[in-house]
């Protein structure tokens, strides 16, 4: 991959993971007209399972944050498999949807979240900022603290 955001992500040392195979009947993504739709990805990277549990109870709001910015790694991986390879085909980040698994007394999911709108405002600049919701729930597939659902526009 080659461009303006394959520089920025060797300018920010990141590498965008393998994207997770879908672990039930649904597809990574789909494209309907210049929209993809990025199914929720969990804030497992590979076999590492660190963020596993509730934040709040099994992990702290630094560490949910974490887990936030790592469901986004693995939401831009898929993305630049649905730009055939070219994130510079991105032209916004629509919305982010941020679900954070959360002890029952626990409210920062927001603060979770940026973890999550942050990696993508640090990679797309402007075209990353984005309509969000952050909220707290009782449970995510596999035990994972944060999935990320997103949506975004392409050229």
């Amino acid at each position: 991959m080659s461009g303006r955001i394959a520089a920025r992500l060797a300018e920010l040392a990141i590498e965008l993971p393998t994207p997770p195979a879908p672990v039930a009947d649904y597809v990574p993504y789909v494209q309907t007209g210049n929209l993809i739709f990025i199914s929720g990805q969990v804030s497992f990277i590979g076999d590492d399972h660190a963020s596993a549990g509730k934040v709040g109870a099994d992990l702290t709001p630094e560490e949910g944050k974490q887990a936030a910015h790592n469901s986004a790694l693995n939401t831009i991986a898929h993305l630049k498999n649905a730009c055939g390879g070219d994130l510079d085909r991105v032209t916004r980040c629509v919305s982010i949807r941020i679900y954070v698994a959360s002890a029952p007394d626990f409210t920062g999911q927001p603060a979770v979240g940026n973890g999550a709108s942050e990696l993508v405002g640090a990679i797309f600049g402007d075209l990353g900022k984005h309509a969000r919701a952050a909220v707290g729930v009782t449970a995510l597939p596999l035990n994972c603290a944060v999935e990320v659902e997103s949506v975004w526009e392409i050229g």
